[in-house]
């Protein structure tokens, strides 16, 4: 018999199932409360509401842990490529030598988008963000692929808007950040692999041969692998609400793309460079802003350090500040912010305070690093962990699709004024 808790409201007692997760945790359903009870839960923010039940991503915030599918993030990290991740999070297991190859083909032979989609991009003012401009280009190819729009399709047909989805990011992806510096876009190549390809429609040039290093094809591999899923987030549980309408795998993905926007969720590696550009604007004087970061009177916060799921410690940052450190050694570079970065790095894992408190550096400090060292604008940062957390989004949204989940429907307490009587414009 499974457990139950009570819940007493007035003379009346009602039992909720008690629900276990397979790593142990523990949920009351409350799933026929309002129909039994006449009353909902108010939980703003959604702290303490698990909106769904998920086999893709385990998140344990106490115990800095992090697995998709069962699979530790440190083993994929160092073991596999993030397109087996990718394949893993969106079909539920690691491929076979053959589904790899299959699936890099598959992919490899969608990357190109319809030309006219370059018309979408010129009409973008110069200065637009980054992330509008994929938010809107791949909510467009429904337009190009109407039959993404049609109900009731077959798993064959869901699995192709996959395929299409994840093929032609990298390609948007690239051609935004080619715009934003007025050059040429740069078509793929399907002798590349997916990341690779990436870099190669990124950083390579119509005038000449660009070969991608090793070192910089592995820390990216890492970065997207790290960002590739992360349970219920708040751009995650947006794909899984706008799916539940029925709505198409690329509207879904664009509004995920606008949650991940919000510098509250993903532009905390932006916000690491910029406020590492104020540190040195300001004489790259790092005592003053540490002890700045102390002060509990001071508005100032370290932007990178701590997280607020991870109590503990951000097991991806072990795993990034290892290809951050090769980056930057392979690449010789010498940048006064990056010094800065280093110096309160330091700090921030020997200083007592920092230590204590467990403000460790997190993912978004090391990637935000990185990206700057590999000579993207802070502005693309954000694009480019959609560009990872893609894999999820998808996995998310096919998930949620076989599940049958019904329309999200959250509920409010109204505290609005109670019913009172028109009043004729003349008289107000």
């Amino acid at each position: 018999m499974s457990d139950t808790a009570k819940l007493t409201i007035g003379d009346k007692t009602y039992d909720l199932p008690v629900i276990t997760g397979t790593e142990g945790e523990k949920a009351i359903d409350i799933s026929k409360l309002r129909d039994e009870s006449g009353h909902v839960t108010l939980d703003i923010g959604y702290k303490n509401t698990g909106a769904t039940k998920s086999a893709i991503t385990f998140l344990d915030g106490e115990q800095g842990i992090l697995r998709y599918r069962g699979y530790s993030i440190e083993e994929l990290a160092e073991k596999s490529t993030f397109i087996e991740v990718a394949y893993l999070l969106i079909y539920g297991e690691l491929p076979t030598a053959q589904q790899l190859e299959d699936f890099q083909y598959e992919l490899s032979h969608h990357t190109l988008v319809h030309e006219d989609m370059k018309k979408f991009f010129d009409g973008f003012p110069q200065r637009s963000h980054p992330m509008g401009q994929l938010s809107s280009s791949v909510c467009a190819l429904s337009a190009f692929y109407p039959e993404s729009l049609k109900t009731n399709q077959t798993p064959e047909e869901i699995n192709l808007s996959i395929i299409k989805t994840l093929a032609k990011m990298p390609t948007l992806v690239s051609w935004i950040y080619k715009r934003s510096l007025g050059h040429p876009y740069i078509y793929p190549k399907n002798k590349f692999d997916y990341v690779t390809n990436y870099l190669h429609m990124t950083f390579g040039q119509r005038t000449e041969d660009v070969d991608i290093d090793p070192v910089i094809v592995s820390a990216m591999n890492k970065l997207l692998i790290l960002h590739a899923d992360h349970e219920q987030n708040c751009s995650t549980s947006t794909v899984r609400i706008v799916g539940s309408s029925d709505s198409n795998l690329y509207a879904s993905v664009s509004a995920g793309i606008a949650a991940l926007w919000g510098p509250l969720h993903g532009g905390a590696n932006q916000a690491v460079i910029e406020m590492l550009e104020k540190i040195q604007q300001d004489g790259g004087d790092t005592d003053k802003w540490i002890a700045k970061a102390k002060d509990k009177n001071d508005p100032f916060r370290l932007m990178g350090f701590g997280h607020r799921v991870y109590k503990n410690f951000d097991p991806r940052a072990k795993i990034i500040k290892k290809a951050c450190d090769d980056i930057l050694e392979k690449l010789g570079i010498n940048d006064e912010v990056l010094e800065i970065a280093k110096q309160l790095e330091e700090v921030a894992l020997k200083d007592p305070y920092f230590v204590q408190r467990k403000l460790y550096p997190n993912v978004d400090f090391y990637s935000g690093i990185i990206y700057r060292a590999l000579g993207f604008p802070t502005d693309m940062f954000t694009v480019l962990f959609a560009l990872g957390r893609l894999p999820g989004w998808i996995a998310q949204w096919k998930e949620m699709k076989e599940n049958k989940e019904p329309i999200g429907r959250p509920r409010q307490i109204y505290t609005g004024e109670t019913p009172r009587s028109y009043v004729d414009l003349d008289k107000r």
